[in-house]
């Protein structure tokens, strides 16, 4: 073998063992897994933002409540900054977590349907009604999960606590495609 073909064979070999292939595998694997047909209805993509919307509202609030009892600056806990866990929670769900007060009602950015939910809330705080979770389909590619933090609690007051009504809402915004990426399917 002359000692051309032998340095273009190596060259080959060498380029075939190319590492960034291997990279590629994981996101590939997530892709193909991503464009399998599901049959999911819209109680299932609720019953699952539902779910995770409470969990990550438990874990938001306990972890907001351990910096804030540590006596750590109310301003990045509020704005939600300051709060690692939470923040690694929705970017592994894709989604966007915020906490709204009663002056939001005004805020344009929310869809109308959200207004009027957290209007709800503003209400039902002012008569010291009962609250409950909320999923609202904004479009056909957004899930809201609203959750409202009682009065009383540290987070309302620290956050809210100047205001008139000292409310907080919890707002997760789940964007329909990642939360069926997340679902598992059934057997």
């Amino acid at each position: 073998m002359s000692r051309s073909l032998q340095i273009v064979c190596i060259s080959l070999t060498l380029l075939a063992c190319n590492p960034d292939r291997i990279q590629y595998t994981d996101k590939l694997k997530q892709e193909m897994a991503d464009k399998k047909v599901r049959r999911l209805t819209n109680a299932d993509l609720t019953e699952a933002v539902d779910s995770w919307g409470q969990q990550i509202v438990a874990i938001a609030e306990k972890e907001a409540a351990g910096k804030l009892a540590k006596g750590e600056a109310p301003t990045g806990i509020c704005t939600l900054e300051d709060l690692p866990k939470t923040q690694a929670l929705a970017a592994r769900y894709g989604m966007i977590i915020s906490l709204l007060g009663a002056a939001d009602v005004q805020n344009t950015k929310l869809a109308q349907k959200e207004r009027e939910v957290l209007d709800a809330y503003v209400y039902n705080a002012e008569k010291k009604l009962p609250q409950s979770s909320n999923i609202q389909r904004i479009g056909d590619t957004l899930f809201v999960y609203n959750a409202a933090v009682p009065a009383d609690n540290v987070l309302s007051q620290t956050c809210f606590g100047q205001h008139k009504q000292p409310l907080a809402v919890w707002r997760l915004a789940f964007p329909k495609q990642e939360v069926i990426r997340h679902m598992k399917p059934k057997k």
